[in-house]
Parts: C-alpha cells; sequence; structure tokens
C-alpha cells in the first residue's frame, strides 16, 4: 500500500483529471424515472448538489482557519509542520474529506452509477494509501507527537464535539480560502455548471437557446472570477 500510496503521490492532480472525464462515460442512472415517477431528476439533482457543497464548504473551512502545506517536495511526501489546529483538531485528513464528498457529490449529481459505484471506490482505495504514505513520512519525522495525535483524532471521520468553538475561537481567513482554493473551485463550478445545464434539461425548460445563453454568461462569471482572484495573488494584493 506505501509503495501504492507514494506513486500516486506524485500523480494525484492527473488522478482528478482521469476522474472528471469519468464522471461523463455513459452510465446507468442511480436515480430512474420508471421507479420514481417524472420528478426523478430531484433526487440527484438535491442530494449530489448538497454532498458536493458540502465538501467544498469542509475544504473551504479548514483552509481559512489553518492552512496545511504537504503539498510534497520533488514529487515525494513532504511536511514542515505537524499540523494540529483548526478542523485539523477534528479530522487528521479534512481536505482529503472535502475532496471525498466533492466527487461523490458530482457523481451522484450526474446520476452515473458506473462512477458511484466504480470509480469512487477506486479513487478511496487510492486515497488510503496516499494517506498511508503521507502517515509514515508524519511518524518517522514527528515520532511520538505524531503517534499522539492519532490516537486522539481520527483518520477520516470528523468530530463535530467542540467544533463550533473552534471555529469561533480561530481567525476565519476567507481570502486565504479564495488564494488557495480559487484554481480547483473555478474548475469544480464548471463541471457543475456543465452537468446542470446539459443532464438537466428540465431546469431551463428544455429551451437549448436559453441553456446556451446561461452557459456563456456562466463561463465569462466563472472567467472573470477566476482572472480577478489570480490578479489579487500575483501581484500581493492578497497574501494568504
Amino acid at each position: 500500500m506505501l509503495t501504492i500510496g507514494n506513486f500516486f503521490f506524485r500523480y494525484r492532480n492527473l488522478l482528478f483529471v482521469f476522474l472528471y472525464l469519468a464522471l461523463f462515460i455513459p452510465s446507468s442512472e442511480i436515480f430512474r424515472e420508471e421507479n420514481l415517477g417524472p420528478d426523478y431528476y430531484l433526487y440527484p439533482l438535491i442530494l449530489g448538489l448538497s454532498i458536493t457543497i458540502l465538501g467544498q464548504l469542509i475544504r473551504g473551512v479548514t483552509i481559512a482557519l489553518k492552512y496545511i502545506v504537504r503539498g510534497g517536495k520533488n514529487k515525494e511526501v513532504y511536511a514542515d509542520d505537524l499540523i494540529t489546529e483548526g478542523i485539523f483538531n477534528h479530522c487528521r485528513n479534512p481536505l482529503y474529506v472535502g475532496n471525498i464528498l466533492m466527487l461523490v457529490g458530482v457523481g451522484i449529481l450526474i446520476n452515473s452509477l458506473l462512477f458511484v459505484a466504480v470509480f469512487i471506490p477506486l479513487f478511496l482505495f487510492i486515497y488510503q494509501a496516499i494517506v498511508l504514505a503521507e502517515e509514515q513520512f508524519l511518524r518517522n519525522k514527528f515520532k511520538g507527537q505524531f503517534d499522539a495525535y492519532c490516537s486522539k483524532v481520527s483518520r477520516w471521520w470528523i468530530n463535530l464535539n467542540g467544533i463550533g468553538k473552534t471555529i469561533s475561537g480561530m481567525d476565519f481567513n476567507g481570502k486565504r480560502w479564495l488564494i488557495k482554493e480559487y484554481n480547483t473551485q473555478t474548475v469544480w463550478a464548471t463541471g457543475i455548471v456543465v452537468i446542470l445545464l446539459f443532464y438537466y434539461p428540465q431546469l431551463t425548460n428544455y429551451n437549448t437557446d436559453l441553456r446556451d445563453k446561461i452557459f456563456i454568461v456562466s463561463l465569462i462569471v466563472l472567467g472573470i472570477y477566476y482572472f480577478s482572484i489570480r490578479y489579487l495573488k500575483k501581484s500581493g494584493t492578497w497574501k494568504g
């Protein structure tokens, strides 16, 4: 598992490209009209959106409270410090939990049985391997300090006890959230827009002209958002 984890850690960004493309592989539906009636599309729409937005919010709150630099060095697992503050006091991998929820949510939103039943379990296996590789590095570097942390905080489950106190007791750095996440947010939001407009024609009353106009406007808005945050970051106006 450690060998697998170290391998996929190097190429984890490409993993998300692969998973994004896998969303659009033709598949049987999870929710079907013959079972749920003409409003069947509301089930994946509401459930999928709720889960994927929750995932993005978890990532956002985590980053805004205490950012963790564990991006690797020379494509290998690396960390300067052991971060145990903020949401990391309630879960060892809240950013990964957010990623999982975001992907599960879009899989349900696109109503793909193949994605949820095959690609999500594959993704979970790979993530588990990556986390084990990261934990080996952290245990070797921080030794008893990391073991003590693991004994108190779950690897995957977010313990909600005292989370309100944690959030209220720390500075919420919204700028850091946007600076660190604008790239991910733009790609994620673009995917959501594509799914909503092209997989849910009911939302535009099957009006393709209206759909196309909304799509163009959405891309313009997302483009403005992306380049605005990018400028604020690169110019030093906003610092995370």
